[in-house]
């Protein structure tokens, strides 16, 4: 039986795709503090500012 860890990487690999992302450094530093004064993640942010764009965009 594989362990929950094994399961999590199969369901991860499945059904997500990973989009990677370079930024500078300053560029960051600006994503990560606009991201923490609204208590999110870099990560929440980002996927908030991509949804609303594509909500903004079929308009």
């Amino acid at each position: 039986m594989p362990n929950r860890n094994e399961y999590l990487n199969k369901y991860k690999k499945e059904n997500y795709k990973r989009i990677p992302l370079d930024v500078t450094t300053d560029k960051y530093e600006k994503i990560k503090n606009h991201a923490a004064n609204r208590s999110e993640s870099v990560n929440g942010f980002i996927k908030r500012a991509i949804d609303e764009t594509m909500k903004r965009d079929s308009q």
